[in-house]
C-alpha cells in the first residue's frame, strides 16, 4: 500500500463521479483518485434503445453548467470526434443516450485520475493516518475525503425477487434478455417512467417480427413529465436551498407528490407510442397491445409455465388477474448504503428512517472524531430533492464538493439560479 495520502477519492464512475473527477482535474494540486468496479465505463447499458435520448439538454453535460470552458465538455467531444458540423446540422438539444454513453466512455478512458477493475470492499476511518482507508481487490489507499458516487439499484417489488431471471427481469437488464423476451407470445411491462415507456415501445416497435401481444401496466397514470420553463426551476440550486430547509417530514411527504417532474415520461415518447399505435390501425387493423393504469399487481405465481399476476384496480377497488409468458420490471431504482461502508456505521449520524444526514455541501454527518470529509452523489433525494438524481445538477454539485474539499473557491457558482422565489419573504 501507498503511504501517500489522497486529498479526494471518489468511489463509483457513473456521470456523477466522472464529473466529478472531470472538475477535478483542472484543480492545480488537488490529488485525486476515482475507482470503480467495472471494467470500463458503461451507463445503463441494458437501456441503450435505438431512438432513445437523453431527457436533459446536451448543456447538462459532466461540467458545461459549471465550466463550458473544459476540455471534457461534451461540445469538445464533438470536436475532438470531427462530429461539430453533424451534431449542428441534426438541431438536436436532447442527444441520443448511446451518444451521451460514448461521450462519458471517451472522458472516462482519458481521465488519469480514473481506475476501472478496483472493487472496493472495505472503508474505514483511520484515526492516527487522519484519513479514510479504503480497501480494495487491487490493495488499498488512504484518503482525506471519500466522494460516494455508486449510483442506484434496481428497484424490484418482493413478490418477484424469487423469480428473477431472462423470463422476469428489471428494465435495467432488458437488452441482455431481448431473446428470451421477444421468443415469447406474450409480455407485460409494468412501471409508468420513463424506461418502462421506452421498453413498451421498443416491443411495439418489433411486434411485425415477434408478433407478440404486449401490455403495459401501471399503478399510476401515464402522464408527461413536467417540462415547462419554470417548472423547470424545481432543477435548480435555488429549489435545493428552499427544499433543505424544510422540516424532514415535509421532505418525505413532497417528495412523492413532485413525482411528475422526475419520474414521468417524455412527451415526446408518449406521443411516439401513440403515433404507432394509431397508424397500427389505419384500415380497421388491430393491434395487440394494451396500455392498463391504476393497476397494483400483489401476486405473482408460475402457472402451467407462464405468470399469473394478481392485479387490483385501485380506483375501482376490484382485483383481477392476467397471464403472461415475460415481464419487465420497470419499477425505478433506489439508493442504498453500499456493504463497503459497514466499518463507518457507528460513525455516521443517521436520521429516524435510517438515512444519512446530508448537509448543504453532500457532506453526511459523522462523529465529530472524524476530521476528514465523507460526501454523496444521488443519494441524498430525501434532503435536496428530486434534483438529486438528475444530470442537469451534477456538474453543480461536483463543483460545490470540491469548493468543500479544497476549502477555497476553485468553481465560481452564481448565487442566484432562478427567476422563481421559493419559500416566504
Amino acid at each position: 500500500m501507498s503511504t501517500d495520502v489522497h486529498d479526494l477519492a471518489g468511489i463509483g464512475l457513473g456521470p456523477f463521479n466522472l464529473g466529478l473527477a472531470a472538475l477535478a482535474d483542472a484543480v492545480p494540486g488537488l490529488d485525486a483518485v476515482f475507482l470503480d468496479r467495472r471494467a470500463e465505463f458503461s451507463w445503463h447499458p441494458g437501456l441503450l434503445l435505438d431512438g432513445a435520448r437523453l431527457q436533459v439538454p446536451f448543456l447538462a453535460d459532466l461540467v458545461t453548467m459549471v465550466d463550458p470552458t473544459s476540455r471534457w465538455s461534451f461540445l469538445n467531444y464533438l470536436r475532438e470526434h470531427d462530429r461539430m458540423f453533424p451534431f449542428f446540422f441534426a438541431e438536436r438539444f436532447h442527444v441520443p443516450r448511446r451518444e451521451y454513453d460514448h461521450y462519458c466512455a471517451w472522458v472516462a478512458r482519458s481521465l488519469p485520475s480514473c481506475r476501472f477493475g478496483a472493487e472496493v470492499t472495505a472503508v474505514s476511518w483511520d484515526a492516527d493516518r487522519a484519513a479514510f482507508r479504503l480497501t480494495h481487490d487491487g490493495g488499498e489507499l488512504l484518503a482525506r475525503n471519500v466522494v460516494l458516487g455508486v449510483g442506484t439499484q434496481p428497484r424490484v417489488p418482493a413478490a418477484f425477487q424469487p423469480l428473477l431471471g431472462k423470463e422476469i427481469c428489471h428494465a435495467a437488464d432488458y437488452l441482455t434478455n431481448l431473446p428470451a423476451l421477444t421468443a415469447a407470445a406474450d409480455v407485460t411491462v409494468i412501471g409508468s417512467g420513463q424506461s418502462g415507456a421506452e421498453v413498451f415501445l421498443d416491443l411495439l416497435r418489433r411486434q411485425p417480427e415477434t408478433g407478440s401481444r404486449v401490455r403495459w401496466l401501471t399503478r399510476g397514470q401515464f402522464a408527461p413529465m413536467e417540462y415547462s420553463k419554470i417548472g423547470l426551476e424545481h432543477f435548480t440550486p435555488d429549489y435545493t436551498s428552499y427544499f433543505r430547509g424544510l422540516d424532514p417530514s415535509t421532505r418525505d411527504r413532497l417528495v412523492p407528490a413532485q413525482w411528475q417532474l422526475y419520474k414521468a415520461v417524455s412527451a415526446d415518447t408518449l406521443a411516439e407510442i401513440q403515433d404507432l399505435l394509431y397508424e397500427r390501425t389505419v384500415g380497421g387493423g388491430r393491434v395487440a397491445a394494451e396500455l392498463t393504469p391504476h393497476t397494483e399487481i400483489r401476486t405473482v405465481e408460475s402457472v402451467d409455465g407462464r405468470y399469473r399476476l394478481g392485479c387490483h384496480e385501485i380506483q375501482q377497488d376490484r382485483p383481477y388477474t392476467v397471464d403472461t409468458d415475460r415481464v419487465v420490471l420497470a419499477t425505478g431504482y433506489a439508493a442504498s448504503v453500499p456493504p463497503f461502508l459497514d466499518p463507518l456505521d457507528h460513525l455516521v449520524h443517521w436520521d429516524e428512517r435510517r438515512r444519512q444526514r446530508v448537509n448543504a455541501d453532500h457532506r453526511v454527518e459523522l462523529d465529530p472524531a472524524v476530521t476528514g470529509g465523507l460526501y454523496v452523489q444521488n443519494g441524498e433525494l430525501h434532503t435536496h430533492g428530486v434534483g438529486a438524481p438528475d444530470l442537469t445538477l451534477g456538474a453543480w454539485r461536483a463543483a460545490t464538493i470540491l469548493n468543500a474539499v479544497t476549502g477555497r473557491t476553485v468553481h465560481r457558482l452564481p448565487a442566484r439560479t432562478a427567476f422563481t422565489s421559493f419559500g416566504a419573504p
